[in-house]
C-alpha cells in the first residue's frame, strides 16, 4: 500500500477537526484551510491509490 494512501485520509481527517474548529470559533480563514486540507487528501489518497493500480498492474504482466 502506497504511503499516499495513509497519509491522504489523515489529512482529510485533520482538515474537518480544522473546519469544525473554524467554524465552532467563528474563524472563516481556518474554516477555508479545514476544506483545502480535506481536499489535498481526498487528492493524495487518490494518487495513492493510481500508484498501486499500476504497481499492481506491472507486477501482474511479470
Amino acid at each position: 500500500m502506497d504511503s499516499d494512501r495513509i497519509e491522504g485520509p489523515l489529512k482529510e481527517a485533520g482538515g474537518k477537526v480544522k473546519e469544525e474548529w473554524g467554524d465552532l470559533t467563528d474563524d472563516a480563514s481556518t474554516e477555508a484551510e479545514g476544506h483545502m486540507d480535506q481536499a489535498e487528501g481526498k487528492l493524495q489518497n487518490e494518487w495513492g491509490e493510481t500508484k498501486d493500480d499500476v504497481r499492481d498492474a506491472v507486477d501482474d504482466d511479470r
